[in-house]
């Protein structure tokens, strides 16, 4: 199918960017990223912006870099560019586990993680690893800059914290460096989008786990943090038994009678894949904990 006509417009800065947003205020306005969400729905009627804003090519948007004790990603990275950088791996690595399992080389080599986590769809993989990773999504609007951390950023199917006339500039995450990071999927057999996913950044100390951090996405409209999870695991050693019982308590602070329930998969049936992969994000956890320890 061909997608209704529109306006197209490309902008240079950000600042530009943010002007074409007011000046189209009125009218059905879509930001093109990667195109990957956008261009499907655009093609089937899902979607029909009157405006289209070209982001791609606005150079302050991309890259990779560590400032701070943060890792920094332009909003326009592509994922390939992204799992390019080794400062990915070293300081965000359940985001990157996260990266490494969206889509597959095509698509990694096109999307881009800010459009991945400003289209907000609860079945990407981004949305709970960037709960799980402590992300703060930083915007641009006509009033200036803002911080939004990604716990408060989604805000259900398709719905951010985002204004009308404002952009993901950039993604900050706090260096892990030091931790492991995994990423446990069941794909949708037909998308390979996540029917379950979950991201886990494990901290051990001594043989005890000193920080975890816990997120899912699929499961919810949203990605969500599963902090009884953390809770069970913090100052337990990070074994079979110990993985278990958290992985157990992966439902416990999440309104079951909220969660998805479509073709893929009852709500009933998420809730069980939920602890199974929770176990199997924390199990990779503990093999390469322990692989380090007999490395050193």
């Amino acid at each position: 199918m061909y997608p209704d006509e529109f306006d197209y417009y490309e902008a240079e800065t950000v600042a530009e960017a943010v002007d074409l947003l007011e000046e189209h205020a009125m009218a059905e306005t879509e930001l093109l990223a990667g195109g990957h969400s956008l261009l499907p729905a655009m093609k089937t009627g899902l979607s029909s912006p009157d405006v289209l804003i070209d982001i791609g090519g606005i150079e302050a948007l991309h890259g990779v870099s560590v400032e701070d004790d943060t890792l920094v990603v332009g909003a326009m990275t592509r994922y390939s560019e992204f799992l390019d950088a080794e400062v990915a791996h070293e300081h965000a690595p359940a985001f990157a586990a996260a990266v490494e399992q969206v889509g597959d080389r095509q698509v990694r080599n096109r999307g881009t993680v800010g459009g991945n986590l400003a289209h907000a769809d609860p079945a990407s993989d981004l949305p709970g690893a960037a709960v799980a990773s402590d992300v703060t999504l930083v915007v641009q609007g006509p009033d200036g800059e803002r911080s939004v951390p990604a716990e408060e950023f989604f805000f259900g199917m398709y719905a951010t914290d985002l204004l009308p006339s404002e952009l993901v500039t950039r993604v900050e995450i706090p260096s892990a460096a030091g931790a492991v990071g995994t990423y446990a999927k069941k794909p949708s057999p037909s998308s390979g989008y996540a029917m379950v996913g979950v991201a886990a950044l494990i901290e051990t100390d001594g043989g005890a786990v000193s920080s975890a951090r816990v997120g899912a996405s699929g499961v919810m409209d949203h990605g969500v943090r599963l902090e009884p999870v953390e809770e069970a695991l913090v100052g337990e050693p990070l074994e079979a038994g110990t993985i278990e019982a958290a992985a157990g308590r992966a439902t416990e602070d999440l309104d079951t009678a909220m969660m998805m329930d479509d073709l893929q998969a009852s709500a009933e049936f998420r809730a069980q894949l939920l602890e199974v992969y929770t176990e199997r994000a924390l199990e990779d956890a503990m093999d390469r904990v322990s692989a380090a320890a007999a490395a050193d």
